[in-house]
């Protein structure tokens, strides 16, 4: 029972030097959190706020999604523990006992044998063998309380790290709305006329008749080349952290289809645009609530749906990472994050983005431009 106990306790040490445990994980995410305190502070003084600031969002994001996985694994992590701890807890006191009777006898008379010397000698060898073995078995147990301590009080701290991490997240998307309202240094490609746009907003009944008359809102056009991301087809990121629900053309529930992917996403997560682009419209439009319209190349529409905030200026050229806007719902609260990681829940996406692509005046299948896991 010992050795065999002495060889789980090895193969477990040996599987926790192969990944990252729970508190290691835990406690990383902790610090990307405070290291993304320091870029919101070190932001204000960037010569690019908007990109400084962009990265701090993320930054705090990714922070935050580490942690929660880390705390959701570590309470997992917790309870294994502590039920193989309890379901043990007669062997345990046994070892005990044996530690406590050889901590009390003298040397000699462990090896002494009623037999003889022979006795002696087999009785000392068979100490040997058992010894080391106790040996293990004590420092094993020591590792599992040690553990099941740090796992306790790393939840114990986890409110106050993740207030300051949803704390930095709102004040750093402040910061961010303000420093994109701000910004001035944007090439231009044309001067939106207002008065087409509204007229295309009333009278469009579909998306696509709003795509198809989107170059009836141009103004003025200035003399700034397009962007053309042509060589980067197949290869974009999404613009949001996230999964895909739904693939192009795929029937939801309700046996409707449409043309574009529907991708799962975090409550107030950021949006950014893959690849330099123009940017043709953004703005409440039909039932698709807030909307942003890009143009990576000529003839080629990126087009955003569902959005609670959008930004930039229509005719800007945006560069590539550039925030296009967040996703809505609220962030959740502290207490509600705890209660899921003592759950074992994993994260929650309650948002859903909509994208499409089109190409001359038809939908294409977005996998046609996006790395789409």
């Amino acid at each position: 029972m010992i050795r065999a106990f002495a060889f789980i306790s090895l193969i477990w040490a040996s599987t926790a030097l192969a990944q990252t445990s729970p508190g290691e994980a835990a406690v990383n995410a902790a610090q990307r959190i405070e290291d993304a305190s320091i870029q919101l502070q070190n932001a204000s003084s960037a010569r690019d706020r908007v990109t400084a600031l962009t990265e701090t969002v993320k930054a705090y994001e990714e922070g935050l999604i580490a942690l929660r996985e880390g705390l959701r694994r570590a309470a997992v992590r917790q309870e294994a523990l502590e039920l193989e701890l309890n379901a043990k807890s007669d062997e345990i006191a046994q070892l005990l006992g044996v530690l406590q009777s050889m901590g009390r006898a003298p040397s000699p008379v462990l090896l002494l044998h009623p037999t003889g010397p022979t006795g002696t000698a087999r009785s000392g060898m068979i100490l040997a063998d058992v010894t080391p073995a106790l040996q293990d078995e004590v420092v094993a147990l020591r590792a599992q309380l040690e553990e099941v301590a740090f796992l306790r009080d790393l939840q114990n701290n986890a409110a106050d790290t993740l207030t300051k991490g949803l704390n930095g997240a709102q004040s750093a998307r402040a910061a961010l709305s303000a420093a994109i309202s701000d910004r001035t240094d944007l090439p231009q490609r044309f001067t939106e006329d207002d008065i087409q746009t509204a007229l295309l907003i009333a009278s469009a009944e579909t998306l696509d008749a709003f795509a198809s008359g989107l170059n009836d809102t141009i103004g003025t056009e200035l003399d700034i080349s397009s962007p053309d991301a042509l060589s980067k087809r197949g290869e974009l990121p999404l613009p949001v952290q996230g999964r895909v629900l739904r693939g192009f053309n795929e029937e939801d529930l309700a046996g409707i289809s449409r043309p574009g992917l529907l991708i799962a996403a975090r409550p107030r997560v950021i949006v950014t645009t893959p690849v330099a682009a123009t940017l043709r419209f953004r703005g409440p439009l039909l039932d698709y609530g807030n909307v942003v319209i890009l143009e990576p190349a000529a003839d080629v529409l990126f087009i955003y749906a569902g959005l609670a905030e959008v930004f930039g200026n229509v005719g800007e050229i945006l560069p590539a990472g550039s925030p296009i806007g967040m996703m809505g719902g609220d962030s959740p609260l502290v207490d509600e994050i705890l209660t899921e990681m003592q759950n074992g829940a994993g994260l929650t996406a309650t948002e859903t983005l909509y994208l499409e692509v089109r190409e001359g005046q038809a939908p294409v299948d977005p996998a046609l431009w996006f790395a789409i896991e």
